[in-house]
Order: structure tokens, then sequence, then C-alpha cells
């Protein structure tokens, strides 16, 4: 007897790493699931549509959502025929800069989409999960939701608010049968990554003083380059990692996706009270910038194994 396809709906599906699980997902040899592949603007899914295939429509449905709105979130959970089996929250905006430059709505915007945005839809098919006792939520965190970042302030605070909110729901929901994962990426090479650092590399940030923004520009801007060209992940191997997670029986709490970046988290977990993370990192970037950057080519030659896949 056939086994019915678990529902998945996906957030953040116009490009990245939601594109591709959407399409991973749908293209299921086995035909496990079935794919509510969502986005907050429709006039983004020419891509996906296109990249689906024959599976548009029959594995794969593109549906409006703006995580940021309840009543969006609402219709759209609505539009869905029966529960919610899967969730996973991919929406999400990054930012990069000085603090002293940027707006304090800015910073809000970041923690509506990636914070309360994946709150919000929790929320929103927890419920139904419950009752069916049964039920699994993939969170896309960051390694920046382990460790932070220099001039990744705020994104980094997103994503540990979102660690620290799901590690705890986790406890609770295990009782009622449901799995939550947190995915750590970390350098995802996508096109929206290379506009960002292209832009805030000329950007004034107003309110910085001069050392902070040749600090941001002549020390952080090329280890950031460098560290996306060296050890940078493909947005196809994080939606691999993720395929086999949500295929587990008893799925991780969390999942690092490339072993490449692991020697940079190990700073930080040998030393709990973070002073080696942090003078190691800060000895690199301003004393050492050299040494950095033959370490992370080192990294990229292979001496590590490229890809963390779930045991």
């Amino acid at each position: 007897m056939a086994t019915t396809p678990r529902t998945v709906l996906i957030s953040g599906c116009s490009s990245g790493i939601g594109l591709e699980l959407a399409v991973q997902l749908a293209r299921d040899p086995r035909q496990r699931y079935q794919v509510v592949a969502t986005m907050r603007d429709l006039r983004k899914k020419e891509t996906l549509e296109a990249a689906a295939g024959e599976a548009l429509g029959q594995t794969l449905t593109v549906a409006q959502l703006d995580v940021c709105s309840d009543e969006s979130v609402a219709q759209c959970l609505g539009s869905i025929q029966g529960e919610v089996d899967v969730l996973v929250n991919n929406a999400g905006m990054g930012t990069v800069g000085p603090v002293e430059g940027l707006s304090i709505a800015a910073m809000q915007n970041i923690f509506d989409t990636n914070f309360f945005g994946a709150v919000r839809l929790v929320k929103a098919v927890l419920p139904g999960m419950k009752r069916k006792r049964q039920g699994h939520i993939v969170v896309v965190s960051s390694v920046m939701g382990l460790q932070g970042v220099m001039f990744n302030d705020v994104y980094a605070a997103s994503k540990f608010a979102l660690e620290g909110f799901f590690e705890s729901l986790a406890i609770q929901l295990l009782q009622f049968n449901i799995f939550i994962s947190l995915v750590e990426p970390g350098p995802v090479v996508t096109e929206f990554e290379g506009k960002l650092l292209a832009q805030v590399s000329t950007a004034e940030f107003p309110g910085t003083d001069p050392d902070t923004l040749r600090y941001f520009r002549d020390f952080y801007l090329p280890a950031s380059k460098e560290l996306f060209r060296s050890v940078g992940q493909s947005p196809q191997d994080v939606a691999q990692v993720i395929v086999k997670i949500i295929s587990k029986a008893r799925p991780p709490l969390r999942r690092q996706t490339n072993a490449r970046y692991s020697p940079l988290t190990l700073l930080k977990a040998v030393d709990p009270s973070g002073v080696l993370y942090v003078r190691t990192t800060h000895s690199l970037l301003f004393r050492w910038p050299r040494l950095l950057n033959l370490g992370l080519q080192c990294l990229a030659c292979g001496c590590f194994p490229t890809r963390v896949g779930p045991r």
C-alpha cells in the first residue's frame, strides 16, 4: 500500500536554498512529498517553476506567503488541503556593516523576518501537528547562530534568537512526537550574497567613525570574500543535507552542513569562556591576515571533507 505523501511547507523559495530544496523534494523518486513552495512576491516565481519542470502542479505548488503578515500566513495555510507535516522556515534577510551606520528600523526588519517570521509560522502549524502528535519543523539557521562574526552583529543576533527559541521549544515538542532540526550552513554562495557584498563595499554608513569604516572595508570585506571563495557551499549542497534530514525517522536537533567551516566553529566549542574564539579571530583579522588567507586556502584545498551529511 502506497504511503500518503507528507505535505511540506517551505518559506522563501524564490531563490537560493529554498528554491533548490523545493525542487529536490518535489522530484523525490519515491514521491514521498507534496511541496508547497512559497514566496512573498509571486512575480519572482518563474525561476522556481522552470526548475520544477514536470513536478509543477503534480508534487509542487507555488503559493504566496509573507512571513511578516498574520493575514498572509492564515491565507496560505487555509489554501492547503489537510495539515502541514513538515515546515521549513527558510525565509530570511541579511545585513552587514558597522552597527553605528544601521538604523534601528533596519535591525527590526531583520528580526521581523528572520526571527518573528519563523515564530509566526510555527504558531500557525503547531495546533495541527499537536493534534496529530506528529510533525517536523526545520529551521534554516546559520553558523552565525553559534558564534558571532564581526560586522554581522544584527544578523548573528537574529540567528542566536532562533537557536535559543527552537532549542527550548524542542524539549516540549518531543512530548508530542514533533521534531525540530536547526540546519546551520556556513557561507553559501548565492547571487544575493554577491550583490550584498558589492553594495556595502561602497556604502557610506553615516555616523560611523573613519577607523571603523577602514576596518570594515580593508579588513573585514577582503576576509569575507576569501571565506566565501574558499569554503562557500552551493544552495544545492545545503538543500541535499536538508532533504536527508527530512527523510530521517528521528532527525537531529542540529546539523552543520559544511565540514570545511567546522575548524572555525571549534574555536568557540573548545573554550566555553569565549576568550579563545574572540582573541584568535581578532588576531587573524587585524594582525595576521596573511595567515588567515593561508588557512582558508588550506581548507579549500581538500584537507577536510567538503560536505557534512546527516548521520
